[in-house]
């Protein structure tokens, strides 16, 4: 019923003549324990009535005014009896199907079909409805190249609120008030339609799970008799050369639009390192053969430590060690010392494979794998090489040299050079014989900063050319293309990481460089950073009362989704916020400044201490999966945690955050 009614031309067009614009609206009205009445609306001067004439329980009316270039457009519903109700709108953009793609901030990116087909995408339907709290900012857009013209809906945000349900599909009366409605678009005809529209509806499926889709959902609101309500939206015209230059017209637009701004903060850098201290300690695993910090798999309910090591990632475990010895020598914790040391010499022992790269990852229950059966990931090892060079510089700064270490990690870095492909790239993953098993290219920027970090700390000059090799690559098949992903480890698809990877290795490379080779890479970050931010939220999602986050006072702005296969937040940064301000100095860019300082602010926000330990049971380890939206990673939902964590790479992370001089004090002769 919904499908015909919404999706096609067959609701009439409400005419907005003075201001150019046509929208076709409809309100749906739910009586408990019946199916819900669809009445498409016409206008009648600024009143909205049934098409049919049937008198309707609410009072409707419409205004649209100008914002400079901008539309706003309102509705503004009083109930003459109490009524349960969902508007919808649709705005036709006037730009073919053919060849427009949609960017729906932090969730949708060209037609998604780089997402395996569990996950939203042209591969299930080419029209969708999300609820407005999956998304980074909560905008719509389509963008024609041929054309060169996009559309834009934004909703305009009313104070937020949010109501708990008692279904999960169908046709849901709310409990309570939200402020949540919802955005999509409507690619099935020869032109694209935007959909919008209050309460929220999820359609044609919802996304409810990892690579799980559920049957829709449509939710009504209460309007008690005599009262009245108003939903606005922002309607922007815009041009663009390419998808690329869209998204930045639309996250500038967004900016400015929501404007963030920064928080108090709840610690200082300083106060954090020390908590996050615990962690070093409290997940000390020494009874393997390679000694770690326990940083994946954990419970959230006991923070146990569990038999699994990874170096990169998930554990980041080498990183982590360094940041244990730097910190205890700072502060003369000789425990954190001696832990970091401790870890440093097992893999010194024990952490190779035959062709001399690092084991990536370790079960102790299965033992370590046979050399024909290790599966590495060019980030990983990167990851891996990064933290020991880290350690190696910082332990030659304080007179101490480590030979045998030198000579691993120059295998290491010498063995990048004969994976490296003709074009630039390297394979995602592959054996320890160097033969593929994911032959894509989407990390290969992971590669780049470890390489020109090799360069800096042994001077051979075969590992930047190698790294400018594989900008070539990412200028040419990734950035031109605005299509970043396969970074992460654990999913294939459009993400977050894989941005944030473009956006480092072009820092790195402007570091050691000079003269109009410099100015490629600044202007190379600078393109991939609006991607990254992209994934940026710009306002604060609600929650309910009795969602743990919404009553700890979460508040989103600054935290990122991941990717469009899992759907939580998290403070996945490291090195991304200095090098977004470095950027805002270098272009006088005051947006990029901004956004750091929100980033920068609002990551402290869930820091479990012993007073206020944010649902998790142990001080000092920072929660992962952060579930602000109508998803979960297997448990919770909502306003929780999955009841699984990986505090090991949200430690790092952090302190990468609170290290803003690392990097620079790395590369700088």
């Amino acid at each position: 019923m919904y499908k015909k009614l919404f999706f096609s031309v067959a609701f009439l067009a409400t005419a907005l003549c003075c201001n150019a614009i046509d929208i076709a609206t409809q309100i749906s009205i739910k009586r408990p324990g019946n199916l819900a009445t669809v009445h498409p609306l016409k206008a009648e001067g600024n009143r909205l009535v049934a098409t049919n004439g049937q008198q309707l329980p609410l009072d409707i009316t419409q205004e649209v005014t100008n914002d400079g270039a901008d539309m706003i457009f309102s509705v503004t519903l009083t109930a003459r009896q109490t009524v349960y109700f969902n508007l919808g709108a649709s705005l036709p953009t006037g730009l073919s199907t053919s060849g427009s793609e949609f960017y729906m901030p932090g969730f949708w990116y060209h037609l998604n079909l780089r997402s395996p087909k569990g996950a939203p995408a042209f591969h299930t339907s080419k029209s969708w409805n999300f609820r407005e709290d999956r998304l980074s900012a909560p905008m719509t857009s389509v963008f024609n190249e041929t054309q060169q013209k996009s559309v834009a809906v934004m909703r305009c945000l009313d104070k937020p609120c949010e109501s708990l349900t008692t279904h999960q599909e169908g046709e849901v009366i709310l409990g309570g008030e939200t402020s949540l409605g919802y955005l999509g678009f409507d690619n099935e005809t020869d032109r694209v339609m935007l959909t919008f529209g209050y309460p929220y509806i999820e359609t044609p499926k919802r996304y409810t799970r990892k690579l799980t889709l559920t049957p829709p959902i449509h939710t009504f609101a209460k309007l008690d008799k005599g009262r009245s309500k108003t939903i606005s939206w922002r309607i922007v015209n815009g041009s663009a050369e390419n998808y690329g230059k869209h998204v930045v017209n639309m996250w500038e637009k967004c900016f400015d639009t929501y404007n963030p701004q920064p928080l108090t903060p709840l610690f200082t850098p300083e106060e954090m390192k020390k908590g996050l201290c615990n962690y070093f300690r409290r997940s000390y695993v020494d009874r393997f053969p390679l000694k770690y910090n326990s940083g994946h798999t954990l419970l959230t309910a006991d923070c146990k430590p569990f038999p699994a090591m990874q170096i990169g990632f998930c554990g980041r475990v080498l990183l982590n060690a360094f940041n244990a010895i730097e910190y205890g020598e700072q502060h003369n914790e000789r425990d954190l010392v001696n832990i970091g040391n401790e870890i440093l010499d097992s893999f010194l022992k024990h952490g190779f494979t035959g062709a001399g790269f690092f084991y990536d990852d370790v079960n102790f229950d299965h033992g370590f794998p046979l050399d024909e059966k290790v599966v590495h990931s060019i980030r990983q090892q990167s990851e891996a090489v990064y933290a020991i060079l880290l350690y190696l510089k910082y332990e030659k700064s304080h007179g101490r040299k480590h030979t045998e270490w030198e000579k691993h990690v120059q295998t290491i870095l010498d063995s990048f050079l004969k994976l490296q492909k003709s074009d630039g790239s390297f394979a995602r993953k592959f054996h320890d014989d160097g033969t593929d098993i994911d032959s894509s290219g989407g990390s290969t920027p992971s590669a780049t900063s470890t390489l020109v970090m090799g360069y800096r700390y042994f001077g051979k000059k075969q590992y930047l050319e190698a790294a400018r090799r594989t900008i070539d690559y990412l200028e040419k098949n990734i950035i031109s293309k605005s299509d970043y992903f396969s970074s992460t480890l654990d999913a294939n698809c459009e993400d977050k990481e894989a941005a944030i990877s473009a956006v480092t290795a072009n820092y790195y490379m402007a570091a050691v460089t000079k003269g109009k080779e410099r100015q490629r890479y600044i202007e190379l970050c600078r393109e991939a950073a609006y991607f990254a931010l992209s994934w940026y939220y710009l306002w604060d999602v609600p929650f309910a009362q009795g969602q743990m986050l919404g009553d700890l006072g979460l508040k989103s702005r600054g935290w990122s989704n991941v990717s469009v296969e899992n759907n939580h937040i998290d403070v996945f940064v490291f090195e991304l916020p200095h090098i977004v301000k470095w950027l805002g100095q270098e272009l006088g860019d005051k947006r990029f400044m901004q956004m750091y300082d929100v980033i920068f602010t609002s990551l402290s926000q869930l820091m479990p201490t012993t007073e206020r330990n944010c649902g998790i049971a142990m001080p000092g380890f920072y929660p992962e999966v952060v579930q602000h939206t109508a998803w979960d990673y297997g448990m919770n939902g909502k306003g929780f945690y999955n009841n699984l964590f990986a505090p090991g790479w949200t430690i790092a992370s952090l302190w990468e955050l609170y290290s803003p001089e690392r990097t620079d004090n790395f590369l700088k002769k």
